[in-house]
C-alpha cells in the first residue's frame, strides 16, 4: 500500500530546526522531498557530536530527503530553484523575511512558474507586522511568548523549555498548515501561500494559560511541576529520586490519599477537602506527600500508583527514557545505516497506524550527495552541470 504522500513533490529551503522537521515528516508520510543546501550545508552539519565528520544530530533531523547543494544568489543557483519548483507540489523556506524576494525565489516569483504550488514560509515573528523583517531563534520566541516567565521554580530565573520546543511547534503549526493546503487543493484545484512564526506557534500552545488571563486576568508564573489547576499534579521527592503523580479528580485523590499513601486523615483535612483548596495549599500539600514518599524509592510508588488506578510515573533521565521497555516496545529508537556514520540510532516514528502511514525509507543524505541525480532529473545535460561545479555554483560528493 503506498505511502499518504507518495508521488507528492517537496521542495525544501529550510535550515536548522523548525523547518527541516516539517519536512522530515512529510517525507515520513510518503513526499519526495529535495533539500537545497548552501555551498557550505545547513547549519546543523556543523553542530556536534560527530562520527567520522558527519553531525550525528544533522542525520537524525533529514531522513527520507536527497540533497542538492548550490548557491542561491548566483542565476544558475535561481534557475535550479525555477526548474525545481515548476515541478513540485510544495516549497517551504525559513529565511530571515525578505530574503527570498532578493533571491528572486519568493511565492510570487515561484507561482509564476507553478499557479498551484503550496508555498509555505516559516520565521521568528511572521511576514508582516512591526517585527516582520527581524531574525529569531527558539530561545527568542520562548522569552517574548512568555514561556520562560511561566518555565522553571517560583521565585527563580526564567528557564528555557529543555527543548527547542518553539521551533518544533512552529514545524508541526506549518505542517498541518501544510496538509490542510493540500487537502483543500486537492478539493478545490488551487494552491496557496501560508506562513507561520516560531512566536505564533509558541502562543498557540499556551491554551490553559490564556484561558485564565483571559478569564480572571491571572499572569501565569513558574510553578515548578505543579500543574496549575489541579493537585496533587507533580512531581513529589521520593527516597531515591522523584515521582509524578496526576491525582486530578476527587476519586484519583482519594485513591491516592487511601490506597497510595494509606493516609485517610489527609481526605478529611480541610485545607485538602476539594481541588481548588489543595491547589490554594499546594505547599502544605507538598510537605504531606513528600515526607511519606520519601521513606520508598520511586519503584515502589509506581508499583502502588499503578495497583491504586493513579496515573504517576518515575521522573527519568534521557538515557533511562530510552531504555525503557515502553519506549523499546514502541519502537522509538530504531537502527539505521548511514552511508558515512554506518550503523546509527533513529528516532522512532510516534504515530501508529494499522495501513501506510509514515516510514522511515533512507537516512539523511551527504551535503551534495544528490546534486548530479536531480540536475539531470531537472533536464540539464551532464555538460552543463559539471560546468556548475567547476564554476562553484553546485557542489556534489565525488
Amino acid at each position: 500500500m503506498p505511502l499518504p504522500l507518495e508521488g507528492v513533490r517537496v521542495l525544501d529551503l529550510t535550515n536548522v530546526m523548525a523547518g527541516p522537521y516539517c519536512s522530515m515528516v512529510l517525507g515520513d508520510l510518503g513526499a519526495e522531498v529535495v533539500k537545497i543546501e548552501s555551498l557550505e550545508g545547513d547549519t546543523t552539519r556543523s553542530f556536534e557530536p560527530k562520527v567520522n565528520d558527519e553531525s550525528y544530530c544533522f542525520a537524525v533531523l533529514n531522513r527520507n530527503k536527497r540533497s542538492l547543494s548550490a548557491d542561491l544568489k548566483s542565476a544558475q543557483g535561481r534557475e535550479i530553484v525555477l526548474r525545481l519548483a515548476a515541478r513540485s507540489d510544495i516549497v517551504l523556506e525559513n529565511f530571515r523575511p525578505g530574503v527570498v524576494k532578493k533571491l528572486g525565489i519568493d511565492h510570487e516569483a515561484l507561482r509564476q512558474v507553478n499557479p498551484g504550488l503550496i508555498y509555505a514560509s516559516m520565521s521568528g515573528f511572521g511576514q508582516t507586522g512591526p517585527y516582520g523583517r527581524k531574525g529569531g531563534f527558539d530561545i527568542i520566541a520562548q522569552g517574548m511568548s512568555g514561556i520562560m516567565m511561566m518555565t522553571g521554580h517560583p521565585g527563580g530565573r526564567p528557564a528555557k523549555v529543555g527543548i527547542a520546543m518553539n521551533d518544533i511547534a512552529c514545524g508541526v503549526t506549518t505542517l498541518y498548515g501544510i496538509l490542510g493546503a493540500y487537502i483543500g487543493k486537492l478539493r478545490h484545484g488551487t494552491g496557496q501561500y501560508l506562513e507561520s512564526s516560531l512566536l505564533e506557534a509558541g502562543l498557540a500552545w499556551s491554551i490553559w494559560e490564556f484561558g485564565a488571563y483571559f478569564g480572571s486576568g491571572e499572569q501565569p508564573t513558574a510553578t515548578g511541576t505543579r500543574h496549575r489547576r489541579s493537585a496533587p499534579y507533580q512531581a513529589f521527592r521520593s527516597g531515591d529520586g522523584y515521582v509524578t503523580v496526576g491525582a486530578s479528580g476527587e476519586k484519583l485523590w482519594r485513591a491516592f490519599a487511601l490506597q497510595v499513601c494509606e493516609k485517610p486523615e489527609w481526605v478529611e483535612d480541610a485545607r485538602f477537602r476539594t481541588n481548588a483548596l489543595r491547589v490554594r495549599n499546594v505547599d502544605a500539600l507538598e510537605a504531606e506527600v513528600e515526607q511519606v514518599l520519601g521513606c520508598h524509592p520511586t519503584a515502589y510508588w509506581v508499583e502502588r500508583l499503578d495497583a491504586a488506578g493513579v496515573p504517576g510515573g518515575p521522573v527519568y533521565t534521557f538515557d533511562q527514557a530510552l531504555a525503557d521497555p515502553q519506549v523499546k516496545a514502541r519502537r522509538m529508537v530504531v537502527d539505521m545505516e548511514h552511508p558515512r556514520i554506518g550503523p546509527m540510532k533513529m528516532l522512532g516514528l510516534p504515530v501508529k497506524s494499522d495501513g501506510a502511514l509514515t516510514e522511515i525509507r533512507q537516512p539523511a543524505p551527504l551535503l551534495g550527495q544528490h546534486t548530479r541525480e536531480v540536475l539531470r532529473e531537472l533536464g540539464f545535460q551532464d555538460s552543463e552541470a559539471a560546468a556548475m561545479l567547476a564554476a562553484g555554483v553546485v557542489k556534489a560528493q565525488a
